[in-house]
């Protein structure tokens, strides 16, 4: 007996309703995990997170904090007084998540070489298939 955690054939709306599709897609973003893993080592402000990752514009890390704290995997605590400001920390859901994450990090980079071989492979018969389909 096999139990499959997918049904086939899987449609558009069983897509579209997948809970773990929805928050896969969430995580598996450019700049969701990252932001995530720095605010589970410490709290972190606004501007102190615009400083701590270069390429993150701040309208990106703003909707990114944003939709982390929609799935209450952060949380946004607002500092009043001389030191204003907001401060972002995990959420135990989301160091729950690093928790799944961190070895899927681990495991890729143990087996970085075997990709990277295997991808080159790939790209070099890839390349070949290319040359004689052009060729016919």
């Amino acid at each position: 007996m096999s139990l499959s955690l997918v049904p086939v054939p899987v449609t558009t709306a069983d897509r579209a309703a997948c809970p773990v599709s929805d928050l896969l897609a969430r995580v598996g973003d450019k700049w969701s995990l990252l932001v995530l893993t720095l605010v589970a080592e410490r709290p972190y402000g606004f501007n102190e997170l615009d400083r701590s990752v270069h390429d993150l514009s701040r309208r990106i890390l703003t909707r990114t904090l944003r939709n982390l704290e929609r799935d209450g995997l952060i949380s946004r605590e607002v500092r009043p007084g001389k030191a204003a400001g907001v401060e972002y920390a995990a959420t135990g859901l989301g160091r729950s998540l690093l928790d799944l994450v961190v070895p899927l990090g681990r495991w890729v980079l143990e087996h970085e070489e075997t990709i990277e071989a295997a991808r080159s492979r790939y790209d070099k018969a890839s390349s070949t298939r290319r040359a004689v389909s052009t060729l016919d």
